[in-house]
Parts: C-alpha cells; structure tokens; sequence
C-alpha cells in the first residue's frame, strides 16, 4: 500500500469475516452493522465484541439504528439507541469504537433534540450522521447543524443515487466542511469510479459495501423448509480493486 493517498476507505460489514477481510485487504476502518439487506439496522453486542477482538489495526464504527424504515424515531426507540451505545462503550475494547446515528422529525429535518442525547451518549467515541442525511431538502444547510450537534462525521452521496451521481454537491459539502466535519462519500463506491470521484470532490474518506454473493454450503433440506439462500458476504475483490485504484 506504499504511496497510496491519504483517502481512508470504510468497509461495511455485518460479520467477523467481513471484519477481517478488510483488515487484511488494507481498509482503513470498518462499520458493523445488522440487516444490510434492509440498510442496515443495530448488530448485536456479540458481533461487536468479537470483531474488535479479532481486528488490531482498523478502526470500528458501529451503525445504531432499532429497525429498518425511516428515521423518525419514537422515546421508547431512543431508549434502545442509547441503551445499545452504552453496551457498546462498556466492552473492553471500546477505545477503538465510534458510531453512527441518524435521527430525522417528522417534517424531514435533522432531530437536534435526538441527536444531543445520542452525541452525548457516545462520550469521547466520534459520531458519525449516516445517510439520513441525503433525504435532506438543503444539505449545504444541514451540514452546520451536525457540526454544531459534535457530529465528527458525515456519510453522503451528496443526495443523489450514487456518490458519482452528486459529486458536484460532495464537492460544495467538502468545501464548506473544511476541517470542521469529514466529508465521508458512500454510494456505490467502486474501483472503477473511485479515483475520479476523489479527484473531483476532494473528499478525504470513502465508504463501500464490498459484497459478493455466496452460494450455501449446507446441505439441501429435507423438507420443503429451506434457508440455505443465497446471500451477499464481504469480499477482498472489491476492496482491492478501490485501494489499487487509490494507489495509482
């Protein structure tokens, strides 16, 4: 990896194999998470203690978000958001750890109210605002928001489908962030596009999914009951291809 650019490069993960994949691939970071079919939800506390006793190098965001759908979030659902930080902050490891919130109103704004407590919840861990913010109707506005919230980091596309898509708004974000907030793009990231996507934007941080289906091994059912479907599991060609394009 000698001579690749300063970019850090997240891999989105949902297992201890993902985790060490990316480790060994070269990423810089990894954010654990539960349910990526469905964007995403809270892992469990046992995936997340195992994954930072198997990784030595990269660091952990962990994603906290009670259920998939929307990010309007009831005081019971907050409840749990904060109980799932604090289980975090108590394992042994969790120097390492930062997380990932979002929180929105109903009336499609930034949930300052919410985000305070979750911010504060996390204590000295960095926060990062996930992609709730591309729902936003003014991002350029909402980015002083999450900096005067302590928010660390933002994950966006720049409010378009694909982070190639909104380049030109991840562009405007990255200047107006300055060294205020890191502008982290997210959205279909890949080898192929990466470095343009840098090159235009400046930004300093990529995040990917890096999945690649998997065919199940177990054998077939018996009955007409069967799990063994196919599924998408973290894959080192993805993550090469973006840190060889980096590189170059």
């Amino acid at each position: 990896m000698a001579g690749r650019p300063v970019t850090a490069v997240e891999i989105c993960i949902d297992d201890v194999a993902g985790a060490t994949i990316a480790e060994e691939c070269g990423a810089d970071r990894v954010e654990v998470c539960a349910a990526l079919s469905e964007g995403g939800t809270t892992p469990s506390i046992g995936l997340v203690s195992t994954v930072l006793a198997e990784v030595s190098r990269i660091g952990v965001q962990v994603l906290i978000r009670p259920r998939a759908g929307d990010f309007v979030y009831s005081p019971a659902e907050v409840d749990v958001m904060l109980a799932d930080i604090a289980a975090v902050r108590a394992l042994p490891a969790s120097a390492q750890v930062g997380f990932v919130v979002g929180a929105l109103t109903a009336e499609g704004a930034i949930d300052t109210a919410v985000l305070s407590r979750l911010v504060t919840a996390a204590g000295r861990c960095p926060v990062t605002f996930h992609r709730a913010f591309d729902t936003l109707p003014d991002l350029p506005a909402a980015l002083p928001v999450l900096i005067s919230a302590g928010v660390s980091r933002v994950l966006t596309s720049g409010g378009a489908p694909t982070a190639a898509a909104g380049a030109a708004m991840l562009r405007s974000l990255v200047e107006l962030a300055g060294d205020r907030i890191t502008v982290l793009a997210g959205g279909s990231v890949r080898g192929s596009n990466v470095a343009p996507l840098v090159a235009e934007t400046g930004v300093p941080e990529v995040h990917l999914r890096a999945a690649s289906p998997v065919v199940s091994s177990a054998a077939g059912s018996a009955t007409g009951v069967d799990y063994a479907v196919p599924r998408l599991a973290t894959s080192p060609g993805p993550i090469r291809a973006v840190l060889e394009a980096l590189a170059s």
